[in-house]
């Protein structure tokens, strides 16, 4: 045996102090010298107790030895392979100490929580596998420590570089912090353990605990526990949970209610049942002595002092881990009564219930017409009311008699009749229909009972009814009016123009005649507005560019503002088509101007824009009326005096207007709602007292294909082309008309021009002078609405007589109106009243072939 050198000892004391982490620490050259002097087995002996102290202490510092004792002697050989591995890094040496980091280091790796050791600058000399697949970097050749690879996110780098530096001095450190390891990974919670190895020079371990499955179910397990603890302490029934001595440990806001106590210092006193026992507590069992489920009935000492009988049902609850098994128990108030008096109370709470819930108010009286009760709904249809107050302050002073004839009836024992209308005195928009009942109380006298019903909606429709049905008569009349007014009106333009045929430009009477067929056109332009508030004019709808229609208005509508008003037209960009008669689409635009300039008599400014309305446009718009689709908007906005709030739903009833009787005849705005309806329109209004009004009229928006528009416009030059210039004829003509003036003068006219009229009276008439004439007819012109017999029944009585005569309808109404009543195929001409001589001569040269 060699001799054993005499520093051995203190070498051997000095290896074993660096390895434990006792020591200053040494260098690679330092501990080659001393590890290639000492013997092979002296060397293992020394890395076995440097890895076993190392073992002791990282399982001292990352609390293991929870393991117990064989994973604690199991995680101590990994952590003393982890020893030989750190301190075998910085030697060299002979073969088995060069192999022993990598035995070590697979050790390391075998650990499932990621780790990694830090030298004294901070940098990893060492990071197992799991460490490198926690973070992506299991391919590279030294990771980067926590601080550098999470560095730059929100409250992640103080807490990195505070336990850094902790590492770094040699003071242990712990934090638990939530983070993702890598770009796109799923957030998750770790606890950081730092350790000093050797010292405040020496480096550190890092562990990373992994506690996201942790803290999952510790947050769903205290979910789960609060929901059972609110759902506990809300129960209408007494619950408490009790250790086997009785101590409670829960209970419930029910019973601490009940025994007046707080439920926390309940639970903090270790209070027992037995506590609030009414007399001898010798009466509770035991909850030791339970067996299962135990039901039993004692008094309790409620809070107020008096005696709560109770019956408590218990029952043993396992723990599982070994403890004493809990006691559950259930308190129910077991306090008796007579069964007549808890039925009553249950009736009475029933009736509670009904009657603050009704839908309709509901109040008692008593004989004075006091209010002894009255349920929500009553209450908030008069407003707070308070008991004693008398039923017949809480209406309108005009309604007082009538509720107090009511009461009388009732207390009377007079069979109820009709309600009445009463309005509160507070609240005069709203209408309530009152009912009254006497109810018999016994020796206590009756009582009234008032029932009240909000009928204030029902009164608006109501209304509403009634000013549609007023409406449709005013339509009706208007239309029937403006028809007999058309029939005087051709008469009237008609011999003018017979007059003037005579009478030509120079001569004295020509001034006069020409006066009253000016008055006479002014007259028929007030029975075309009655025409457009009843809806019975006739259109003549064609495919229209509003941009060039509002562009010819601009020269008449500076006229008509004067120089008081600017006028400002906007044109929207690649505006759509509409199909509108344009005479009508003018006319709203005109009466909208005209109310415009009325109502800026200082001046101001009329904006005319246009723009199309996609289908999600309008139906963002949110007008019940108006369909989602494709539109266009005409606005007219004015900067005038505005129309008042409640005025807005009147602006379109005819006759109705704000100026002076001598500047309007309240037919303007019911014209232009007319023809924007019958146009399939629709128009809105906003407006705001001071500052102006704005009218919106939405039209459907037109599609054009090319196909049609060429055909419009062949139509169109061939109209053109065929006007004709000679009005002179020749053929028969069948005219027929009741009117004696219009027959006469339209007979006078066709003659005139060459043509052999044949007059009727009626549809009878003319078909009795069919029957007797012998030769051909060629044309029948006939009015629409006669007696007896109208026009259209006419023609198909006619037919078989006359088969390949044309027809001409003449009418003040709309063509629509009787289309509808001829055959399919029925081919006739429409000629409005009232018409001018020229415009009746040129129908008929058209229709009989030019």
């Amino acid at each position: 045996m060699s001799e054993i050198p005499a520093e051995l000892p203190e070498l051997e004391h000095r290896a074993a102090a660096e390895a434990s982490g006792g020591g200053a620490a040494w260098t690679g050259e330092a501990q080659e010298g001393v590890f290639s002097a000492l013997p092979s087995g002296r060397r293992l002996v020394i890395l076995t107790g440097a890895g076993v102290g190392l073992a002791a202490t990282l399982l001292d510092a990352f609390g293991l030895h929870a393991f117990g004792v064989s994973g604690a002697l199991t995680v101590m050989g990994v952590i003393g392979a982890a020893g030989v591995l750190i301190f075998g890094l910085g030697m060299s040496g002979s073969d088995a100490f060069s192999r022993a980091p990598l035995a070590a280091g697979e050790a390391l790796n075998a650990l499932p929580d990621p780790c990694y050791v830090t030298d004294r600058r901070g940098a990893v000399i060492f990071a197992n596998e799991a460490y490198r697949s926690l973070l992506g970097t299991a391919h590279a050749e030294r990771p980067a420590p926590l601080e550098r690879l999470l560095a730059g996110r929100d409250g992640l780098a103080e807490t990195l570089f505070r336990l850094t530096q902790m590492g770094r001095t040699g003071f242990a450190g712990e934090e638990e912090v939530r983070f993702s390891p890598r770009a796109g990974a799923v957030e998750r919670v770790f606890r950081i353990v730092v350790r000093p190895l050797s010292g405040e020079e020496g480096g550190a371990v890092w562990l990373l605990r992994d506690l996201t499955m942790e803290r999952e179910r510790v947050e769903i397990a205290e979910r789960q526990w609060q929901s059972v603890i609110a759902f506990m302490s809300t129960t209408p029934i007494g619950f408490y949970v009790a250790e086997v001595n009785g101590e409670i440990t829960f209970i419930n806001a029910r019973l601490a209610g009940w025994l007046g106590i707080e439920p926390d210092r309940a639970t903090e006193r270790r209070t027992t049942l037995t506590d609030f026992a009414a007399g001898d507590p010798g009466g509770f069992p035991l909850a030791s002595g339970l067996d299962g489920t135990a039901t039993l009935d004692v008094d309790l000492r409620a809070g107020d002092g008096s005696v709560m009988p109770v019956r408590i049902v218990q029952t043993q609850v396992s723990r599982g881990d070994g403890r004493e098994p809990m006691i559950c128990a259930m308190v129910l108030d077991r306090a008796t009564a007579d069964e007549a008096e808890e039925t009553m109370r249950d009736a009475e709470r029933r009736f509670a219930r009904f009657f603050n819930n009704a839908p309709i108010g509901i109040a008692t009286v008593d004989r004075e017409g006091r209010i002894d009760n009255a349920n929500s709904a009553f209450r908030s249809y008069v407003g707070d009311v308070e008991r004693g107050a008398n039923l017949a302050g809480l209406v309108a002073e005009d309604d007082r008699p009538g509720v107090e004839e009511v009461l009388g009836r009732a207390q009377a024992g007079t069979l109820s009749g009709p309600p009445i209308e009463v309005r509160p005195v507070n609240r005069s928009e709203r209408v309530g229909l009152l009912y009254a009942s006497r109810v018999d109380m016994g020796e206590e006298g009756g009582s009234t009972v008032i029932y009240l019903i909000d009928a204030t909606e029902q009164k608006s429709l109501e209304l509403q009814f009634a000013q549609s049905q007023k409406m449709q008569a005013i339509g009706q009349l208007a239309g029937g009016v403006a028809h007999d007014f058309n029939n005087l009106l051709t008469a009237i333009i008609g011999f003018c123009d017979l007059l003037l045929a005579r009478h030509q430009a120079g001569d004295p009477s020509f001034a006069d005649v020409m006066q009253i067929k000016q008055n006479a056109n002014r007259a028929a332009n007030l029975t075309r507005q009655l025409l457009a508030f009843s809806r019975r004019q006739t259109l003549r709808p064609k495919v229209l560019s509003l941009t060039d229609a509002i562009a010819e208005l601009q020269n008449l509508l500076s006229r008509l503002l004067t120089e008081k008003v600017e006028l400002k037209i906007v044109h929207g960009r690649d505006l759509g088509l509409v199909k509108v008669d344009q005479n009508q689409i003018e006319q709203v635009i005109m009466n909208l101007a005209v109310n415009a300039r009325d109502a800026m008599p200082d001046g101001g400014r009329l904006t005319i824009r246009t723009a199309n309305v996609s289908e999600e446009d309008s139906r963002a718009l949110d007008h019940a009326l108006m369909p989602p689709g494709e539109y266009v908007l005409i606005e007219v906005a004015d900067t005038g005096v505005g129309i008042p709030k409640e005025n807005h739903g009147k602006i379109f009833e005819p006759f109705y207007t704000t100026k002076d009787p001598s500047k309007g005849t309240g037919l303007g705005l019911s014209t232009v709602y007319g023809i924007v309806k019958q146009t399939g329109g629709f128009i809105f209004l906003y407006s705001t007292v001071g500052k102006g009004t704005t009218f919106r009229i939405y039209l459907p928006r037109y599609f054009e294909t090319p196909a049609e528009a060429k055909a419009e416009a062949e139509a169109a030059a061939a109209a053109s082309a065929a006007e004709p210039a000679d009005l002179t004829g020749k053929g028969t003509i069948l005219l027929v008309e009741d009117e004696d003036a219009v027959r006469t003068f339209a007979a006078r006219a066709l003659t005139t021009r060459g043509y052999e009229v044949l007059q009727a009276e009626s549809g009878e008439a003319a078909i009795a002078l069919v029957e007797g004439f012998k030769g051909q007819i060629d044309l029948v012109v006939s009015d629409v609405v006669m007696p007896n017999m109208d026009g259209p029944t006419m023609i198909k009585e006619l037919r078989a007589r006359i088969p390949g005569a044309k027809v001409i309808f003449v009418s003040g109404y709309a063509e629509d109106a009787f289309e509808k009543s001829l055959d399919p195929d029925q081919e006739f001409h429409f000629l409005p009243k009232p018409f001018s001589l020229k415009q009746l001569a040129a129908a008929v040269k058209e229709m009989m072939g030019g």
